[in-house]
């Protein structure tokens, strides 16, 4: 769809430099952007590009504004930004009502009238599906789960039973909300499997990445917290709780009973032990270990960045020597 670049400024609070009229219809990287597109510059490392843009018109902040060659939409964050007008070009389909041929949708559920449930969906006895709902196809809505409005579900998502969604939540391919959290006893003979009786409560606003996993809790609820972010292969474990707006990276693994606090950004295969309390505004980079609570704000990693293997063989020994006691008088 054309929108002109006045109506884009307005529309999302940003100031323009360059022909209001001019019209723009989709999104485009710099150096591939032609006219009728729009680009965004946040990094420096891409200046070279700016200059030599042919893009309609650039998303930027104000200082990159004498290198930018077309029209400009300032913003103070131009990457936010950049995502408010590309969904407005870009606008997801809007759902169309009704129940596909396929789809087993239980008496006793409760089917809102604008919402659709693609073929092979099934929808269990006493559900809720809520306004403007999208089911994709072989999706499982399980019994007594309520899915709040204008949530869209992708192929083969799974909601358990009882689980409880907010608003506007969106779940990739294969994602999985309220299966049992991994509750074992140890007996003298083997383990005894312990009912894993709580619920999953979503808050709004919610996205579950691909082949995500939110574990139902033991005896209370799992809580994710609205404007949470789980990128895909995300393993959340039972009675965990997530602040809002915080957000986690791919293969991120969050063992039981772990509290994160908001507006937290967990980076791509961090491992949590389980009954730890991350406070507010903490960032782990990648594939670190987090073994203790981290209670202040701040950035935190473990892990060793790759090096040569002798190298890397060299250094694993030091650690271990690290804690042997030294002959007195020995400084080697």
């Amino acid at each position: 769809m054309a929108i002109t670049l006045g109506e884009l400024a307005v529309r999302h609070g940003l100031e323009l430099a360059g022909d209001p009229e001019a019209t723009v219809t989709a999104v485009a990287t710099l150096q591939a952007a032609t006219p009728g597109t729009l680009a965004f510059f946040a990094n420096p490392r891409y200046r070279r590009q700016l200059a030599a843009t042919r893009a309609t018109a650039v998303v930027l902040a104000r200082e990159a504004l004498p290198d930018c060659p077309v029209a400009a939409l300032i913003a103070a964050n131009p990457y936010a930004a950049y995502a408010r007008v590309a969904a407005a070009l870009h606008p997801q389909p809007a759902v169309v009502p009704g129940v596909a041929p396929g789809a087993c949708v239980d008496p006793q559920a409760v089917v809102d009238a604008s919402a659709w449930i693609g073929p092979g969906a099934v929808v269990g006895p006493r559900a809720v599906i809520g306004a403007r709902v999208s089911v994709g196809p072989g999706c499982v809505i399980e019994s007594g789960a309520q899915i709040g409005d204008d949530c869209r579900l992708q192929a083969n998502v799974t909601i358990g039973h009882g689980a409880v969604i907010g608003c506007r939540c969106v779940f990739k391919p294969g994602a999985v909300v309220g299966s049992d959290g991994f509750g074992f006893a140890r007996d003298v003979d083997g383990y005894v499997k312990v009912p894993q009786l709580g619920g999953v409560r979503l808050g709004d606003d919610v996205e579950v990445g691909a082949n995500s996993t939110i574990d139902r809790g033991a005896i209370e609820d799992t809580v994710i917290e609205e404007g949470v972010k789980l990128d895909n292969l995300v393993q959340v474990g039972h009675n965990c709780r997530i602040g809002a707006h915080t957000v986690l990276a791919g293969c991120v693994g969050v063992s039981g009973s772990t509290v994160i606090g908001r507006r937290c950004m967990i980076g791509g295969a961090v491992g949590f032990a389980g009954h730890l309390e991350v406070g507010d505004d903490v960032v782990v980079t990648g594939y670190s270990l987090v073994s203790r609570s981290l209670r202040g704000p701040g950035v935190y990693s473990s892990g060793i960045p790759v090096s040569e293997a002798a190298a890397w063989r060299r250094s694993v020994a030091r650690l271990r020597r690290l804690g042997r006691s030294q002959p007195p008088g020995d400084d080697a």
